[in-house]
């Protein structure tokens, strides 16, 4: 038995995970359980739950891996100050000391954190360093259904590379094409971020999820910062950003050619302004990645796609690579931004280091991305008992008979079953749950629970046999990272005055037979519920379909705005008792709102840094 430890972190989403004969045995992103949302921070708590799961000690592992280089970025550092000097010594200064104290000498800082899960490990001999978009393009390839792809991976930047092109064939992966440090979409992308008053690294989806509201009018803008080629590839202007040498990530070349200054989220109101911004970026977005994907399709002529990298969850652009049928199939990895890298920086060991033959799973290695934590139902009741919960314990048939009727009365439903899902998506088994024939759902799960911004959309878990009746879309989409439309049949077409609305007033028109899941221009991030991955969430779905014809549900990742995904029951009822959900369900146990004592309620309003 051959075991392989991958480790991510010290930049963001720090995680971990472990294989066996390279089988994926557990993942978790270290956030999970300090409760510090991308915490970046030595995973502690993810490493000693994979070990934990595999039964397995520290010492006992055969290989660690981290998931890039740290010498090359530290290169890459350095260059860019001597390219750039004078400018940029203030974030040279910051940055220097940390490291030349930590990070250059990472494999010492990382030898002495791992003594501290085993006394026993006492070698670094078997501490290995893979490269940062290897590991992406390995955590996109060897677990995916396909024998042969090309592969994308595109972010803020690795050590040198934003954006890379791979070919992957059986268990062979090599790296074909690299564009470099300071020209990256992710960094344009988290510009705008920036701009539009979000937070960079974790406010993107937010601006992804702001443009359907907006008009692409300043498109011509934004290629005055970027030149894009017919193949895809692209530069970026410098002289519009601050983020290779200054702490920001625009300046006031960027701000005089929009126009404005960034938004102040503290004090300034999202305006149609910052709708069209959104809508402009995103669509050069999508257009850089179609030129790649048609160029790289037209120049390998391979007819798989897999995506991974930050860019790799902007599902919009990933819809739109579909629908453009440049590829036969696409595969995208669910953990794609740097949590996922400590996977791949393992597989990349296992099959390219280790030269281990791959075979091939139909579906995929994935496991459903339910790769986290579980509990008992013992430990489940013993951690409700501590914290003071009234709860129910139902059969398994009645626990899925209440809980859809509860749906089907509208009422909002926190659901915490089986393993936790790797990856910033929740599939199923940390979600919170409405009914989305209901044209109120949006903005209270929004605004009464989530306490977050009431633009953002839900998504819709779908019985994957019921794909096709629901949405205009006939593959799989199981880690909700392609966005389709809403069949013509189900939509609500707008009258004239309806389509005269601008921006945040679309809001509140109700656009097809399942509002609370259909975004203003009739998308959904759509995730198909496959019963051979999750049998439960399947039986619930489809019970609700029984009950109401509908085999769709609103799905959203259990947790407030500013707080990670609940890891154990003690989290799931915190936020249970600070939001406005009616139902708790927590294995066979179900809580009701109405029967808990008033004075554990949980204040979340001051808690956590609203992003």
């Amino acid at each position: 038995m051959k075991s392989i430890l991958g480790i991510s972190a010290f930049y963001h989403d720090s995680a971990a995970c472990i294989l066996i004969d390279g089988k994926i045995i557990a993942a978790a992103q270290e956030e999970r359980f300090t409760r510090k949302k991308h915490d970046p921070s030595y995973p502690h708590n993810a490493i000693e739950f994979v070990l934990n799961y595999s039964k397995l000690k520290l010492s006992e592992v055969d290989q660690i891996v981290f998931f890039e280089k740290p010498f090359l970025k530290f290169e890459r550092l350095l260059e860019t100050y001597v390219a750039f000097a004078p400018r940029g010594f203030l974030s040279f200064a910051k940055a220097m000391p940390i490291w030349v104290k930590e990070k250059l000498f990472q494999k010492n800082l990382l030898f002495n954190k791992l003594k501290s899960h085993d006394k026993n490990f006492k070698s670094d001999k078997n501490i290995f360093f893979s490269d940062h978009h290897l590991s992406h393009a390995a955590s996109a390839f060897f677990p995916s259904p396909f024998d042969e792809a090309v592969i994308i991976t595109a972010d803020g930047v690795g050590e040198w590379a934003t954006t890379t092109v791979a070919i992957g064939k059986n268990e062979n992966l090599e790296i074909k094409k690299e564009i470099h440090f300071p020209h990256s979409l992710g960094l344009l992308y988290s510009s705008f971020t920036y701009y539009t008053g979000f937070k960079v690294n974790s406010g993107e989806y937010k601006l992804m999820g702001l443009a359907p509201y907006g008009n692409p009018i300043y498109e011509d803008k934004i290629k005055k910062l970027v030149d894009i080629k017919n193949d895809g590839t692209f530069r970026l202007d410098q002289k519009f950003f601050n983020y290779a040498t200054g702490l920001t990530m625009t300046n006031d070349n960027f701000h005089n050619l929009f126009g404005q200054k960034p938004r102040n989220p503290l004090n300034e109101k999202i305006t149609q302004f910052h709708m069209d911004i959104a809508a402009s970026i995103q669509k050069v977005t999508e257009e850089i990645m179609i030129k790649l994907s048609r160029s790289i399709r037209k120049e390998f002529g391979i007819k798989n796609l897999c995506l991974a990298g930050g860019v790799a969850l902007n599902c919009v652009a990933n819809g739109k690579i579909l629908r453009e049928k440049i590829f036969d199939k696409i595969w995208i990895q669910p953990a794609a931004g740097d949590a996922g890298g400590s996977l791949g920086a393992a597989l990349a060991m296992w099959h390219i280091e280790n030269k281990n033959k791959r075979v091939v799973n139909t579906s995929d290695d994935m496991k459903g991305s339910y790769l986290g934590t579980e509990f008992t139902q013992t430990e489940i009741e013993k951690e409700l008992d501590s914290v003071g919960a009234h709860f129910e314990t139902l059969e398994y048939e009645d626990l899925i008979n209440q809980t859809s009727e509860n749906l089907s009365n509208e009422k909002a439903v926190g659901w915490f079953q089986g393993r936790m899902e790797f990856g910033p998506r929740a599939l199923g088994n940390r979600s919170i749950l409405g009914d989305p024939r209901s044209d109120k759902m949006q903005k209270n799960l929004n605004l009464k629970v989530k306490y977050r911004e009431s633009f953002r959309p839900f998504a819709p878990s779908v019985l994957k046999e019921d794909l096709s009746k629901w949405f205009d879309m006939d593959i799989e989409s199981p880690y909700m990272l392609l966005v389709a439309e809403v069949n013509p049949e189900k939509k609500i077409e707008m009258t004239d005055e309806q389509k005269s609305l601008f921006g945040i007033d679309k809001l509140n028109i109700k656009r097809s037979e399942i509002p609370a899941v259909t975004h203003v221009d009739y998308s959904a991030r759509i995730q198909t519920v496959d019963k051979s991955t999750n049998k439960i969430y399947h039986d619930l779905l489809s019970k609700f379909k029984d009950k109401t014809g509908c085999a769709v549900i609103v799905n959203t990742s259990f947790n407030v705005r500013g707080e990670p995904i609940v890891n154990s029951p003690t989290d799931a009822f915190n936020c249970f008792m600070g939001t406005e959900l009616d139902y708790l369900v927590i294995g066979n146990c179900i809580l009701d709102k109405k029967k808990q004592n008033p004075k554990l309620k949980k204040d979340y309003t001051q808690e956590f840094e609203l992003d």
